[in-house]
């Protein structure tokens, strides 16, 4: 076994922060875990907050019970591995947090992404807002090349990744980004990578600015000004190739059949309780398709290292704020005010 000559798992603890209910972070302490069979025990050093997260404090994401260890945007060192693993102590590394079975149906086909048993870290088991963590050293990646800093952000992009090459997205197309968060933004780093022209519709005026001055976004409209009209002279009558939805809201989903192009794709990177209705006539005169993305797959997150490591994604732009794990219960929820202009908090543990 590769060990961390600095740790002593004997009897030691750590610092981990936890959502105990809606509403209620708590900062404790409980046992360094054991390394298992085929795992590597990580010290983790960065540990990015998303909409999920944040979902997650409010009570409103679908598929977690509490009490629930939050993180899963994660960068660290290895602490321990096994003796024929290919991580030795001390090596940076990120997380693939979708931990998936490898035996369903869909898995056996190349989409674990999807997995029928998956088991999504700081969602459907506990995460990594602590200073230790041990997981199948399949789902850990080498982080060479980028900082830890860096390497934190590479769940969030991989997602909006995943949604761009699942659409298909090809040079000259346009493209629609609805819901300028973190995840709308990658969806708009890579559409811009494929050569697409891109378009952003937000509430916020600060992130359509974001989007204009640091992601090449050629036209940034607030909600109020993506009428159909507009849209329709933004693109010579036409409307969009494809539309990404990220922005949470069912209501938004709706209104975003209307902006897709005769023969575009459609893209539903939000997730929420909820049904989406549209008009079949128009989904069929327009022969559109219609697309869950979920997660990500190890091809978007080589995708975006090797992205990062060529400095094409803006990172010092995305991370915006930073915090360390012994203040996350008090800072997280000043983060989730839009007042705060949050786009990336980085945790530093």
């Amino acid at each position: 076994m590769k060990t961390d000559p600095l740790m002593n798992t004997s009897g030691d603890s750590m610092q981990v922060v936890t959502c105990v209910r809606p509403s209620e972070l708590a900062l404790s302490r409980r046992a360094i875990p054991r390394r298992g069979t085929g795992e590597v025990l990580i010290r983790v050093r960065r540990v990015g907050i998303c909409g999920t997260d944040m979902h997650i404090v409010r009570g409103t994401q679908p598929f977690l019970s509490y009490p629930r260890v939050m993180g899963h945007e994660l960068a660290g060192e290895i602490a321990e591995a096994p003796h024929d693993s290919p991580f030795r102590a001390g090596d940076p590394v990120f997380v693939i947090p979708y931990l998936s079975c490898a035996r369903c149906s869909v898995c056996r086909k190349g989409r674990p992404n999807c997995c029928v048993n998956i088991q999504v870290l700081g969602v459907h088991r506990d995460g990594g807002l602590a200073e230790y963590l041990s997981i199948p050293e399949h789902f850990v990646r080498h982080a060479e090349g980028i900082s830890l800093d860096d390497a934190a952000m590479i769940e969030f992009l991989a997602i909006g990744a995943h949604a761009v090459r699942r659409a298909g997205v090809l040079t000259g197309l346009r493209a629609l980004v609805v819901g300028a968060g973190p995840i709308g933004m990658a969806a708009a780093i890579f559409c811009r990578m494929e050569g697409a022209k891109v378009a952003a519709i937000d509430d916020r005026q600060d992130r359509l600015q974001f989007c204009s001055r640091h992601l090449g976004v050629s036209h940034a409209l607030t909600t109020a000004e993506a009428t159909a009209e507009h849209l329709a002279e933004l693109t010579s009558g036409d409307l969009f190739d494809v539309v990404f939805d990220a922005t949470g809201s069912s209501a938004a989903m709706n209104a975003g059949f209307g902006y897709v192009a005769h023969g575009g794709t459609y893209v539903f990177l939000s997730v929420v309780s909820d049904r989406i209705s549209f008009s079949d006539p128009d989904f069929h005169r327009r022969e559109m398709t219609l697309l869950a993305s979920r997660n990500a797959t190890t091809t978007d997150f080589d995708r975006v290292l090797k992205a990062m490591q060529a400095g094409d994604v803006p990172t010092r732009a995305l991370n915006t704020h930073r915090t360390r794990l012994s203040e996350v219960a008090q800072v997280l929820p000043t983060w989730m005010e839009p007042a705060s202009g949050v786009i990336k908090g980085i945790v530093e543990c």
